[in-house]
């Protein structure tokens, strides 16, 4: 049997998809979901076996199925943002977003393996999947990961025009 073949996405210069063939991948919300409180965000565009983030959602908001080498697919109607499959992501594709955290600005669940990790509170450069800066953040939550295969998870609250564009930062 021939094993369907995925249409391969535009990368640019610097690796990094499109926000449009992001938004084509069966992990990414719909700008609807986006309203909602909190909404995993799944970046994963790689067929390789991994499954991780479906064991661990609480909700069965993230399924992979057979083959294991599927993209994981979300129901952002079943994700209450837990950040569990931000910690468990080998890839580090998972981010969980309130787009509405207040009238200017949005929190964006960042994973982070770095040391030292921020403080609560600590001013933050934001940056887009490229590296390059977007805008300044603060940092809201840190989250120390107490297990060998997880992420530390860290929360920067950013403006809200950007909830789209940030995924790392700096400082």
């Amino acid at each position: 049997m021939l094993k369907k073949i995925r249409k391969i996405p535009n990368f640019d210069n610097a690796g990094v998809l499109s926000l449009k063939d992001l938004k084509a991948i069966p992990g990414f919300p719909s700008e609807t979901d986006f309203e909602n409180d909190l909404v995993a965000v799944i970046e994963c565009d790689e067929d390789i076996p991994c499954n991780p983030c479906e064991d661990v959602c609480p909700h069965s908001a993230i399924k992979v199925g057979l083959p294991i080498t599927n993209l994981p697919h979300l129901d952002a109607k079943k994700c209450i943002g837990c950040l569990k499959c931000v910690a468990i992501c080998p890839g580090l594709c998972i981010f969980v977003i309130n787009k509405n955290f207040d009238d200017k600005n949005s929190l964006i669940f960042i994973p982070y393996e770095y040391s030292p990790l921020p403080n609560k509170g600590q001013l933050v450069r934001a940056l887009n999947r490229k590296g390059e800066y977007v805008c300044k953040g603060i940092v809201y939550k840190v989250i120390k990961s107490s297990k060998k295969n997880s992420s530390s998870i860290v929360g920067i609250i950013v403006p809200k025009k950007f909830y789209n564009e940030v995924r790392h930062f700096n400082f």
